[in-house]
């Protein structure tokens, strides 16, 4: 009997310890009713309870939480039918108000964010809808936080994970961008030809005048040298008729150095016909003046005589 009573007794000191302790983990609180009211927030760590009288309502998470938002069909301004996913980042920042204000805030957030949704879109036509992404998460984040403020929630982050349009306008969407590749494959091959000719003709262009400027060069220095050597061959018959001058100059001085006078000189030139005479030609002409100087002196018949005296 009495060791039923021990255990007895053991087994409500463990319910007692039970209701007493409450261990909370790191990001998490804990709600406290005391008699059905709201009491206190159980923080991480140790916490004790009154038993009984104090109960844990509800825990909740404070880290990030993400919620996927069901596609939603809705319609755009051009009344064509677009299927959007959307995905939503909330962290609970008053977890009293998300207990009280509020019997399921993640319904509430989802059922917020496919009405607004609906209300962004069909004021959108289906190209604004595909290339506004970041427009519709900002304007659903901004409808959010307003409802969220007082529900003890902050919204953190919007995204739009997908949006397909009907099937046939995706066939047409696809037809239309190969059109718009293809048209652009073409420009950028014309635009390539027309730069190759634009190069070639510059090349061409270069190339003549590169050649035109080296003829130019080429007969400007051919035109050079034929002038160089005119004026060298200039500079040297001058020279060379300062030399034959400066030699006869020399040869007269010498000869007035000698002392020779115009008797000397002219016996000396009747020596030179003498010599001339005896050669084979049968006729001799002599100039005027040396005809006159033969005469003075008398000797003009000596030297045509011929070799038998005649």
């Amino acid at each position: 009997m009495g060791y039923t009573i021990a255990i007895i007794i053991l087994v409500l000191v463990i319910v007692f310890i039970a209701l007493t302790i409450k261990i909370v983990p790191q990001q998490r609180v804990g709600v406290v009713e005391r008699l059905g009211k709201f009491n206190r927030l159980l923080t991480p760590g140790l916490n004790l309870l009154v038993p009984i009288i104090d109960h844990v309502r509800t825990y909740h998470d404070l880290r990030i939480q993400q919620a996927n938002v069901p596609p939603q069909t809705v319609i755009t301004k051009d009344n064509v039918q677009v299927q959007i996913d959307t995905i939503i980042f909330y962290q609970v920042v008053g977890p009293e108000q998300a207990t009280y204000g509020i019997s399921d805030y993640v319904y509430g957030v989802r059922n917020i964010s496919t009405a607004t949704m609906r209300q962004i879109i069909g004021k959108l036509e289906l190209d604004e809808t595909l290339s506004g992404r970041e427009k519709i998460s900002s304007e659903i984040r901004l409808a959010l936080d307003e409802a969220t403020e007082k529900w003890g929630v902050r919204i953190e982050r919007v995204e739009v994970i997908d949006i397909k349009p009907p099937s046939d306008i995706q066939d047409a969407m696809d037809k239309q961008m190969k059109a718009e590749r293809s048209k652009r494959a073409i420009v950028l091959e014309a635009e390539a030809a027309k730069q190759d000719m634009i190069l070639r003709a510059e090349g061409d262009k270069q190339s003549k005048i590169l050649k035109a400027e080296g003829d130019k060069e080429a007969r400007i220095r051919e035109a050079e040298g034929l002038r160089q050597a005119q004026e060298l061959e200039a500079l040297g018959q001058a020279k060379a008729i300062q030399a034959v001058a400066e030699a006869e100059k020399v040869r007269i001085e010498l000869l007035r150095a000698a002392g020779l006078d115009e008797n000397v000189l002219a016996y000396r030139s009747l020596e030179a016909l003498d010599e001339i005479a005896k050669g084979p030609a049968n006729k001799v002409f002599l100039p005027t003046k040396a005809i006159e100087t033969l005469g003075s002196i008398g000797a003009i018949g000596e030297m045509f005589k011929t070799k038998d005296g005649k």
